[in-house]
């Protein structure tokens, strides 16, 4: 499970530092793609693969996962972090999501997530009074 806030920047390579406390999980390989809201999606291999299963079950004959399968496997990038930790995030994957220098690596339960810290910002400040209105409608009896 992946939880926390990480404020990493990247470098002039494209290369940023994963959070120290996931490089053990991701030291064999992960999966960089586009995600909802131009935040970038990182997912443990064994994850994809799992999505990818539920999405090869899924009936091409709808639109939606038709939609949704290309924009996911084309964007996808798998990568393996070096010694040091560092991913190199592809130079389209950080046009979508704006990166630059600055970033923010959000746990997101299965994924992490890589978003500009501007968009970051802007995002949280807009959800935050939602999440609390919605707590009770999204997980009823749990919260």
């Amino acid at each position: 499970m992946f939880l926390g806030t990480h404020q990493p920047r990247l470098d002039e390579k494209g290369r940023l530092f994963l959070p120290a406390k996931y490089r053990e999980e991701l030291a064999e390989g992960l999966v960089i793609t586009k995600g909802q809201e131009r935040c970038l999606y990182v997912f443990p291999v064994e994850e994809f693969q799992r999505i990818t299963e539920a999405l090869r079950t899924a009936p091409v004959t709808a639109k939606a996962v038709r939609d949704y399968s290309r924009v996911l496997f084309a964007s996808a990038s798998d990568e393996t972090p070096d010694k040091q930790g560092r991913i190199t995030i592809p130079q389209g994957l950080r046009e979508y999501a704006g990166l630059r220098r600055d970033c923010v690596v959000i746990g997101a339960n299965t994924r992490l997530e890589i978003w500009d810290a501007t968009a970051w910002d802007t995002y949280l400040a807009d959800q935050e009074q939602a999440f609390s209105d919605l707590s009770e409608e999204v997980l009823p009896g749990v919260l």
